[in-house]
């Protein structure tokens, strides 16, 4: 008889009220500054989740009335192949657990880091997939305006699924905003400059900041210092390498989503119609 004890596995009160509901928590997918995202499995559904674990206490008190309740009002009305999709919403200990969607391939940018510049004909297929979501959700009207590698994940296909609705908002046609939301290195200038902006053209620019790290593998500007930045993006000084050579075709349309003027900034329907999208546009 072996004198050996057996282990124990002891579990959390949180994960004795996820196994209740049906979900096996696995590990840790990513960390955010108010939330933390953890892979599970769903009996219910019988396939992997992501599982968006946001702690009330820790949230600021502007992100707790204002921010999450928007976005837990618009995960539950978005439903497009390229938007990652809500199954559940739980709230218990203080904090609201989302099961959602599970892409298994990570983030656009882990993938641009380990694989570099990604091929146009590749990068066209991808783009078009991420302007139809964010099309879908102008057409809409939820402006997503934290848009960036880290929030367009890619399924097993390498599919696009944008995620992450925590700045998101709804809007009224002509409707303008001074809110600065997300990261500077994908804002347009007007918002940098803290000047009111029309809301869908925050993410077009983010869009096109998007394209150019596919096609190039870096960033177009240095956000290490924010004067400068904005002072390249006003004069246009968007350079591609030499070492990763981009068509000219595809420079171009990165040229006219960087529009400074975001009067004449194309728009995403314009995007469809440029030569180097319009073969795709059907998808």
């Amino acid at each position: 008889m072996s004198g050996g004890k057996e282990s124990v596995i002891v579990m959390s009160d949180e994960e004795v009220e996820l196994k209740k509901r049906g979900y096996s928590l696995g590990t840790s997918l990513g960390e955010g500054s108010y939330a933390k995202v953890k892979s599970a499995f769903s009996e219910k559904l019988q396939k992997r989740v992501a599982l968006k674990i946001i702690n009330r206490k820790k949230v600021p008190k502007d992100f707790r009335e204002k921010f999450l309740p928007r976005e837990l009002q618009i995960i539950g009305r978005v439903d497009h192949q390229n938007v990652i999709k809500m199954y559940e919403l739980m709230e218990f200990h203080n904090k609201v657990y989302i099961a959602m969607e599970h892409a298994g391939h990570g983030d656009l940018l882990e993938f641009i880091k380990l694989r570099g510049a990604i091929p146009e004909e590749k990068a066209k297929v991808m783009f078009s997939q991420l302007a139809h979501a964010i099309n879908y959700l102008h057409n809409r009207f939820i402006v997503h305006r934290d848009l960036k590698c880290e929030n367009v994940l890619l399924d097993s296909t390498n599919s696009i699924k944008v995620t992450d609705f925590g700045f998101a908002r709804t809007f009224q046609a002509g409707d303008i905003s001074k809110t600065f939301c997300g990261s500077a290195a994908y804002a347009a200038p007007e918002v940098l400059r803290g000047q009111p902006y029309h809301l869908p053209l925050h993410d077009v620019w983010a869009m096109g900041v998007i394209l150019y790290i596919m096609a190039c593998g870096s960033m177009p500007y240095d956000d290490s210092n924010i004067k400068k930045m904005v002072k390249d993006q006003t004069e246009k000084r968007v350079s591609f390498s030499k070492s990763k050579p981009v068509s000219e075709i595809c420079k171009t349309l990165v040229h006219r989503i960087l529009e400074p003027n975001s009067k004449k900034r194309t728009t995403i329907p314009q995007m469809f119609e440029h030569p180097w999208l319009s073969g795709l546009s059907k998808s």
